[in-house]
């Protein structure tokens, strides 16, 4: 007789997380779908998902139509029009490495997020249920409604319906093998731009319907929330080994299961809490770890990076007078009459001058990506808060919330020892929204209110401080100026350009790669701990997640070299927007953000100096074509008679 209960206390979990998973189940086989017929991995899939739900929220909350009728208009026209939009941003990111390939799709979640809080607002919104939740039948005591089984029905038949296609359709057949050898698929009579298409048509249907059922399922709209449904369909895809989209609906079903069951499981222990909301990062992380490395290799062609070009040849003494006029520039800024009570945003800038030359060096120097750069600030931030409480003196507490961050950044390093870029960046995703989700309301960060912080003894006035903000912010350029420049520095460029070569030549790939992200971490915890200085206290607002998402956005559009660097992507961050007193006009900043990164991204191998050069030729064979055919047949050009 104890056995019923204890079944029946367990089972509303396990049905709602076969409901939840189902959803993610679908997120995630339109997430492989695209990425296995285009080789571009969409990490703004979840974005998709949020606009398809606030679209049908708009059609039918706002507008009044029917639920059937603004699903259509959803399902089967906005979302094939996003899908063929998105094959073409595939095309044009196919040709340039990974790490600009999560730069452009990261720029376009940027985009499409700012955009949506801009029509939308940042605030959540009841999300009315639409499909009928009376109760169909019960298990073990528990009622199963029309609404669970209509969504579990959608994902098995969603799961199955794509196994038969790929299996018995020619053009399901094509999709297997477009990325491959498109030229061998056009000689078989399938056009590969129709193909590729097909799938994102496909892929965006299924992001479409995921969104809509997964804010009908939480009865709320919230653009965080819906964007960080990608997250999941990460874990999900890890089962699938990233390209099996039946194992993907089944790793959908194992996170939502897991999450459900393990939130009761966790529920009245204090420091587990939130810890099912990891869950897919755990999956993830796992995943990378113990799935053979020849399993997890990345679709599409592997493209080299272009070098970046080469300086201006500009005489000594220029170069120097202009550095003096550049370091007068930046001493007197506290004194210029245009900052006045702005002064504490260019102190805040000074304070991620250090985690952008840090996000540079693990970019652009060694080829390698982090989304989690914000998260590592965090926890700077808060060993520095703790040691302060504790009577650490302030250099002392700074230095010690650097090197908090060497654990976790080495920790998700091991990734990257095996794996390519793609995995990396999914990997430390993941860590950062796992940071946020689970760690930020835990004592030993943030807990639930203000960290109290503060300054050093005789800092107190803003015009002091940003002096002793600089001196740190130039050590830290000066620092990775001296790692790029040395033999280090040299090995990490060889890392970025090819890895293989480094591996023939006997130097060791995995310790420069462990090292390097390392040192990036330390940088960005210090970044932390100097941003919660600067105002008596400190929260986790301070430290969102999507920050690490613009951040990277930012730095991509910000220039190639590291002090240009250091100073533009700080200002573009926080000092232009300090400047801007509408808030409509500050989010559409953001969206300029993501749309710039999507271009630097595409013109990362010169696209658009090829394109130039191929419409300069085309015009020079045209002006000289009729001219030869004068020619030909006698006729003197019109300047040589008149020579």
């Amino acid at each position: 007789m104890r056995s019923v209960p204890a079944v029946s206390e367990w089972t509303p979990f396990i049905v709602i997380g076969i409901v939840t998973g189902s959803v993610y189940g679908i997120c995630a086989m339109g997430l492989v779908l695209t990425y296995k017929t285009s080789g571009v991995f969409n990490i703004s899939h979840g974005a998709v998902c949020a606009a398809s739900a606030y679209a049908f929220f708009e059609l039918r909350q706002e507008r009044g139509l029917p639920w059937p009728v603004a699903a259509a208009l959803v399902v089967l026209v906005f979302a094939p029009l996003a899908g063929l939009l998105l094959e073409r941003l595939a095309v044009a990111l196919s040709p340039v490495p990974t790490v600009y390939k999560i730069v452009g799709t990261v720029g376009l979640l940027v985009a499409i997020r700012s955009t949506i809080s801009l029509i939308f607002t940042d605030q959540g919104k009841y999300f009315a249920p639409f499909l009928p939740r009376d109760t169909a039948f019960t298990v073990a005591q528990v009622g199963i409604t029309v609404e669970q089984l209509i969504i579990a029905g959608i994902g098995v038949t969603s799961a199955v319906g794509l196994a038969l296609f790929f299996k018995r359709t020619r053009l399901g057949l094509a999709m297997r093998g477009v990325v491959n050898d498109p030229q061998l698929l056009d000689m078989t009579g399938q056009a590969p731009a129709r193909v590729r298409r097909s799938a994102w048509v496909i892929g965006s249907c299924f992001a479409s319907v995921s969104g809509i059922l997964f804010a009908s399922t939480q009865a709320q709209l919230d653009v965080n929330v819906l964007t960080l449904l990608v997250v999941q369909a990460f874990g999900a895809a890890t089962i699938g080994r990233f390209q099996s989209l039946p194992l993907a609906f089944v790793g959908g079903l194992v996170v939502g299961v897991a999450q459900k069951v393990g939130s009761k499981a966790v529920g009245t222990h204090e420091y587990f809490q939130g810890l099912d909301l990891a869950v897919p990062f755990i999956v993830l992380f796992i995943g990378l770890l113990v799935i053979p490395r020849h399993k997890l290799v990345e679709v599409g062609q592997v493209v080299k990076s272009v070098p970046a070009p080469a300086p201006l040849a500009i005489r000594t003494r220029t170069r120097l007078l202009a550095y003096a006029a550049g370091g007068a520039f930046i001493l007197g800024i506290p004194h210029f009459g245009f900052v006045g009570t702005h002064l504490p945003a260019y102190n805040q800038a000074l304070t991620q001058v250090i985690l952008f030359v840090s996000l540079h060096l693990l970019v652009r120097t060694s080829g390698q990506i982090s989304l989690c750069h914000f998260a590592f600030a965090a926890i700077g931030a808060c060993g520095f808060a703790h040691m302060l409480g504790r009577g650490v003196p302030f250099g002392l507490a700074v230095l010690i919330g650097g090197l908090v961050c060497v654990v976790p950044a080495l920790i998700i390093a091991v990734p990257a020892i095996r794996l390519s870029s793609l995995y990396l960046a999914l990997a430390t995703l993941g860590f950062g929204i796992f940071v946020a989700q689970y760690g930020y309301g835990k004592s030993f960060m943030f807990g639930f209110g203000a960290l109290e912080s503060g300054r050093p003894s005789g800092f107190d006035d803003d015009k002091k401080y940003y002096y002793l903000l600089l001196a740190f912010a130039v050590a830290a350029v000066a620092l990775v100026l001296l790692l790029e420049r040395s033999r280090m520095g040299r090995l990490l460029r060889g890392l970025s350009d090819s890895p293989t070569a480094l591996v023939t030549l006997g130097l060791s790939v995995n310790v420069a790669r462990v090292l390097v992200f390392c040192i990036s971490g330390f940088l960005a915890g210090v970044s932390g701990a100097l941003l919660a200085s600067l105002f008596g206290s400190v929260n986790q607002d301070s430290f969102v997640y999507i920050q690490s998402l613009v951040a990277l956005a930012v730095l991509a559009i910000s220039g190639r070299r590291t002090i240009t660097v250091a100073i533009v992507a700080p200002v573009l961050l926080y000092v232009v927007p300090n400047y801007i007193s509408n808030p409509d006009a500050n989010i559409a900043l953001q969206i300029s953000f993501g749309v710039i990164a999507i271009f630097t991204a595409i013109n990362s191998q010169g696209a658009v100096q090829k394109l130039l050069a191929t419409g300069a030729v085309k015009n020079a064979k045209r002006k000289a074509g009729p001219a030869g055919v004068r020619i030909a047949l006698g006729e003197r050009p019109r300047e040589l008679s008149n020579a």
